[in-house]
């Protein structure tokens, strides 16, 4: 079975809008702990080719008229390479992460320094367990929010409370999928391609309810975590192993731009982990 579009409607016409991202230089990336399935400290990373991949990442964005702002990475914090954690931003609102696990905990006040230093008007540091645009995704006028394996409950209602913005609930349930970013991803107003089976059943009803249009990953461009890709509305950056998702975005009039990010495979990132938005 290949990914498809559920939708019977006639194929849109998609433009892409300037976006403006925060990436951190892979100089440090490593992986010598295990916090996910993907991550074995006895398999070797390729720093050189790990940081060639962020490289073309960053320049496939800047070619298609994309800002990037480039965070310092900082030493002993490998996975600070995976700006998306790192904090959810809003107009000209910012709150940091709070990490569950304590190999990642310093990566927080890390980027709190970073934002702070970039003058938001509102600038908080998270006080419940949130890990950022990895379990917080803004859809329209909504975010999206995951539990299960990171980010708590309790910080849905904070990130509410703090940027005025609803937010539904959702639960994961597949430990390979342990945040919202692996399994779901944002691809226009109001359009988003999803893998359902990492979700829990009334979680699935929720997003068949309110996305009728989504497109539905199966578990090949899961597992390649295909689904952990950027879209500006029209350019569609994912994995060139996700050959049925591109070819189901493309189907709804998308543009798939292929980037091999398999270095960050390893310990299990991709191109949306790597990419926080300034929205």
């Amino acid at each position: 079975m290949t990914s498809v579009a559920i939708s019977t409607e006639p194929v849109a016409t998609r433009r892409p809008s300037p976006r403006r991202f925060v990436m951190c230089r892979p100089d440090y990336f490593d992986v010598f702990y295990s916090i996910n399935p993907w991550m074995d400290p006895e398999a070797p990373v390729d720093r050189d080719r790990a940081i060639d991949q962020w490289e073309t990442l960053r320049t496939a964005f800047e070619s298609h008229g994309h800002h990037v702002d480039v965070v310092p990475g900082e030493p002993g914090l490998p996975d600070m390479v995976f700006a998306a954690n790192s904090g959810v931003i809003v107009g000209d609102r910012a709150i940091s992460a709070r990490f569950t696990h304590a190999e990642r905990a310093d990566e927080g006040p890390a980027y709190h320094r970073w934002f702070d230093a970039r003058g938001f008007a509102k600038l908080a540091a998270a006080q419940e367990v949130n890990e950022g645009e990895g379990d917080f995704v803004l859809v329209g006028e909504r975010f999206l929010a995951a539990t299960g394996f990171r980010s708590s409950p309790a910080a849905h209602r904070e990130v509410e409370e703090y940027f005025g913005i609803p937010v539904v609930t959702l639960d994961l349930v597949d430990p390979r999928f342990y945040h919202l970013d692996t399994v779901l991803m944002v691809l226009g107003d109001g359009h988003i391609a999803y893998y359902p089976p990492a979700f829990a059943e009334p979680s699935r009803a929720v997003l068949a309810e309110l996305f009728p249009d989504a497109i539905v990953a199966t578990e090949a461009d899961a597992v390649v975590l295909g689904l952990n890709g950027v879209s500006d509305g029209y350019n569609v950056f994912l994995s060139p192993r996700a050959t049925d998702l591109a070819a189901a975005v493309k189907a709804v009039g998308y543009n798939p731009i292929p980037v091999d990010l398999s270095e960050f495979l390893k310990a299990g990132g991709g191109i949306k982990c790597c990419t926080l938005e300034v929205h």
